[in-house]
C-alpha cells in the first residue's frame, strides 16, 4: 500500500445506527476508508482479508464482545506468515467503567477506551491519536 493511499480503519459494532456515524464522521473528517460490520464474526473474516491501520470495536456485543474479537485476530496475525501487524484498537462502550473495560487498557494494543454516549469529536481525536499519518480533511 502506497503512503498515498487513505489509511483503513474497521469498525465493528452490533448498533448499526451508531456504526453508520462512526462511519460517516471519520470519512468526512479524515483521509481514511472505513469498513463496518455489525456481527464479529463477518468483522473476523474482514481483518483476515484485509490489512487495517485501526481498528474501533465495540465493548459489549452478543457472542464475542470487542476485547475477544481483537484477541483473536491478534492469534491469526501472530501465526500467520509472515506475522501481520495488529492494528491499533479503540474500544466503544457504554460501560467504560467496568472494572474489566478499565483491566483491558493494560493490554497490549488496545489504544483507548471511548465511553457511549460520546462527541463524534472525540472519536475523531483518539483515531488521529492512533494512526497520526491520518490526514484531516
Amino acid at each position: 500500500m502506497s503512503e498515498d493511499s487513505p489509511k483503513q480503519i474497521l469498525i465493528v459494532d452490533d448498533e448499526v445506527t451508531l456504526l453508520r456515524l462512526m462511519r460517516e464522521a471519520l470519512t468526512a473528517r479524515l483521509r481514511c476508508a472505513v469498513d463496518t460490520s455489525p456481527s464479529p464474526e463477518y468483522g473476523f473474516e474482514l481483518a483476515l482479508k484485509k490489512r487495517y491501520d485501526l481498528f474501533i470495536f465495540d465493548f459489549q456485543m452478543p457472542m464475542i464482545d470487542g476485547a475477544m474479537l481483537f484477541f483473536l485476530i491478534g492469534k491469526v496475525y501472530n501465526h500467520a506468515e509472515p506475522p501481520r501487524v495488529v492494528p491499533p484498537l479503540l474500544l466503544v462502550s457504554g460501560k467504560a467503567d467496568e472494572e474489566r473495560a478499565r483491566d483491558l487498557l493494560k493490554e497490549p494494543g488496545l489504544a483507548g477506551l471511548i465511553a457511549k454516549p460520546f462527541a463524534m469529536n472525540r472519536l475523531l481525536e483518539k483515531a488521529r491519536g492512533c494512526v497520526p499519518e491520518m490526514e484531516a480533511l
